[in-house]
């Protein structure tokens, strides 16, 4: 375990000489008290790391100094294979990049790992766009994905989705783009306003690429931005993704489930509302387990909802059981000629 940790310790300083032990500490996460000693180790070992005090103080290696990575284990070599998505390579234009440094990299391989790690690739696809949906490149996508490694400040221009209905909103802005996110299919650009960092959301927004309809330099934008030394992507889009999820949740309805109904309505629902809806509820009674549960719209859980049968109940509100009692009725209806003409065991049975 501490070996492992030691050739962390090692790599991360050589990427990024300078680290404090505070970050340090945090990326291995251990005390800083372990990362000096730590350090002392590497120094017995042979490994030349040194500490620089004040204000550009950190740890370093020696100038010239690199570690020899010719013991990667079979399993990080498996691991390190599958880490990349064919599919997001390509809309980002790097699947020739991508493919040079993996033959690189397999040529470095001792013949032992370099079965593991092909091994893997023929085991193991990430398909991620969803079912019964074409993916679709956004056009301008290699453009931004340059512009957030080069952190240039860009102008674009996005069509924002109207309310209710009502048609999409022409909206140009200044941004600083800091990182994409592909989440089912979709492609995200998450970004900063420079001249709203003061605001409630510190300036950040969040884009959906394929709404992008122009992309260019920022005006008088000639030097990179400075990124924020804090931020990290996957930790925002956590953040940000479960926050707009509740923040759709405008409206609750009061459902009845079975036992059967509960365990489906992970199913049919956002997460987030099952669990709400579950840390409020009170124990079951003979009939059901009771639930306020949050949604969207009344027309959304009406969709929703549906797909459970029998096993929920609408209680309320008043109009949204109106509009299921009237459901049940015209399937009664449609169906009606069948349950007159079927045996009376099969009769029961539909009902």
């Amino acid at each position: 375990m501490r070996a492992s940790r030691l050739i962390r310790m090692a790599l991360l300083i050589q990427s990024n000489p300078g680290l404090t032990a505070g970050a340090l500490a945090r990326e291995l996460e251990i005390s800083e008290r372990t990362v000096i000693r730590d350090a002392q180790a590497l120094r017995e070992a042979g490994v030349p790391v040194r500490s620089e005090r004040g204000r550009v103080g950190g740890y370093f290696v020696a100038a010239g100094y690199r570690t020899r990575l010719t013991t990667l284990h079979p399993s990080e070599a498996e691991t390190l294979f599958l880490s990349g998505l064919p599919s997001a390579l390509r809309d980002l234009g790097l699947s020739d990049a991508a493919e040079t440094a993996r033959l690189k990299l397999t040529a470095t391989l001792l013949p032992s790992v370099r079965q593991a790690a092909e091994s893997s690739v023929r085991r193991f696809h990430l398909d991620a766009p969803a079912w019964f949906r074409e993916p679709a490149t956004p056009e301008l996508l290699p453009e931004l994905a340059r512009a957030v490694w080069a952190d240039r400040t860009v102008e674009l221009s996005y069509a924002r989705p109207g309310r209710d209905g009502a048609p999409s909103e022409a909206v140009t802005r200044v941004v600083e783009p800091y990182g994409l996110v592909l989440k089912a299919g979709t492609w995200y650009a998450v970004a900063r306003v420079p001249g709203e960092r003061e605001d409630r959301d510190g300036g950040w927004r969040t884009y959906r690429v394929d709404r992008i309809t122009a992309l260019g330099p920022a005006p008088g934008a000639e030097e990179p931005f400075v990124r924020d030394p804090v931020f990290e992507l996957a930790a925002h889009w956590e953040a940000r993704s479960a926050a707009f999820a509740r923040a759709l949740l405008r409206t609750t309805v009061t459902i009845r489930l079975t036992d059967r109904g509960l365990r489906r309505l992970p199913g049919v629902v956002d997460g987030a509302a099952v669990a709400d809806a579950l840390a409020s509820a009170t124990a079951p009674d003979h009939a059901g387990l009771v639930l306020d549960l949050p949604v969207e719209s009344q027309d959304v859980a009406f969709d929703q909802l549906a797909r459970l049968g029998t096993d929920v109940e609408v209680l309320a509100p008043a109009d949204l059981r109106a509009r299921f009692r009237r459901r049940a009725a015209a399937l009664a209806a449609l169906y009606q000629a069948d349950l007159q003409q079927a045996e009376p065991g099969e009769a029961e049975d539909q009902r």
